[in-house]
Order: C-alpha cells, then structure tokens, then sequence
C-alpha cells in the first residue's frame, strides 16, 4: 500500500484525474497551503488533494447571521467542517497538480491545477495552518469489457450533447474528436455530465473503469431521457453546477 501526506483542499465538487481546476483562493488556510506548495521547486510537482465536502461549508461562516446572530467567525483550519473533519469529507479523492500558482497583489492567489491520481482519505490532520491528510493510492483497474464499454459510452455521450444542444443549450463538444481510451474516456464523461456532487463522487469511487463505465451509460440514457421529455427545460439550468468561491 502506498501511502503519501499532502495538503487537503476540500471542495463542493469532485475533481476527476486528467481535469482541469481552476481555483481563486482567498481564505488565509489555502492562501497559506499555497505559499507553503510554492516552496517546492518548480522542477517538482506542486501537489496537494482535492476531496469533495460530504457535510460542510466550502467557505467559513466569517460573519454573525442565522440561526445565531452572536455567533463568533469561524476561523482556523478546520472551520465549516466541525470538530472531526475527516467525517465531512468523502473517502475518495484525488491529488491535484498546480501548474500555476499566481500571486496577486491583494494576498489572493490564482491557481491552476489538474487532476492526476485517485486516493482513498486515511487520516486528516489539522495541527498546522492548513489541513493535511494521509492518502493511499488507488490503483486503476480495467475490469471486464472497458473498451466495449467506453464505445458505448463515446455514443451515448454524443445523444447526450446532441440533447443539450437541442434544449437551446450550445453542445459540450469541444470541436475535437473525443478519446477512446477506457480510463480517458470514464473520466471526461463523468466530469461533463450534468450530475450533483454524490452522483459524480459515486463515478469518482468505482471500483474498477468498466463499473464507472457501466453506471455512466445508465446515467446518460435516463438523463438523455429526461432532457428528450422537459424541451423547454431552462438551459440555464442545464449547465449551472457549483462553483468554488476558492
């Protein structure tokens, strides 16, 4: 078992490996997580792990309000995410790696990352400035009949766009063809599908890349379905996921 500590950056949302992820930080834990990652030389990969919230607050509380107007702010590492935060987190992440780390002249950073390796959440440790986490590896396994499955996918995918498309939305393809390796193709499709944080973090956590296949197909034939039945459903509703305020 390979195990590894790193940063801990939770998010409302699930970052898949081989994605991008922009972040604009502000709050002083990330901001110092990210002046800590720039001590690393550039040489070497800036790497810290993305979890998605189960039961939390992305952003801390910073001010009084309801239920409790004399509530104190909010404030060190653990802040949003109660008195054990590893029970606030998913189990399953991944690490991400920062190309790109800006600081701007207000203190603020802009980060760009992307998502390399899925890790299993061992242990959270929120000692420091910032939370670390002891994570194992997860290895990526093909299971049985990926690629068979990942064509399928590649089709229903399209039906899926094409939906979008025809619900006054503007089509999800890029212009460019779409891969058609098992891994690539599970990741991306689970990614640009319209879905809440526990449907992509179910994706995120399959046991092996034909599982993840197998459940996306469902997915994209009953929420091709759904968009077929709803033709007036408001496209702005289509693509509206969250975003982080980090």
């Amino acid at each position: 078992m390979t195990t590894v500590r790193l940063p801990l950056f939770p998010l409302n949302s699930v970052l898949f490996p081989g994605l991008v992820l922009p972040l604009n930080i502000f709050e002083e834990r990330y901001r110092a997580m990210m002046r800590e990652l720039l001590k690393t030389p550039e040489s070497e990969p800036r790497r810290f792990a993305v979890v998605a919230i189960r039961d939390g607050h992305e952003v801390a509380p910073s001010a009084p309000g309801m239920p409790d107007q004399t509530a104190l702010p909010e404030r060190g590492p653990t802040a949003g995410f109660g008195d054990d935060p590893g029970r606030a987190f998913h189990s399953v992440g991944c690490i991400a790696d920062a190309a790109t780390i800006r600081e701007q002249d207000n203190g603020t950073f802009e980060v760009l990352a992307t998502g390399t390796t899925r890790v299993r959440l061992l242990s959270v440790e929120a000692s420091g400035a910032f939370l670390t986490a002891e994570l194992e590896e997860l290895p990526e396994e093909q299971g049985d009949e990926a690629g068979a499955l990942a064509e399928g996918v590649l089709r229903s995918f399209r039906q899926y766009q094409k939906r979008l498309a025809g619900a006054r939305e503007r089509s999800l393809s890029t212009g460019t063809d779409l891969p058609d390796e098992p891994a690539v193709v599970s990741y991306l499709v689970a990614a640009a599908m319209m879905l809440d944080t526990p449907s992509k973090q179910r994706l995120l956590q399959a046991p092996d890349i034909a599982s993840r296949l197998r459940d996306e197909l469902k997915l994209l034939r009953a929420e091709t379905a759904i968009i077929r039945s709803l033709p007036s459903l408001p496209a702005s509703e289509l693509t509206r996921g969250p975003t982080s305020l980090n």
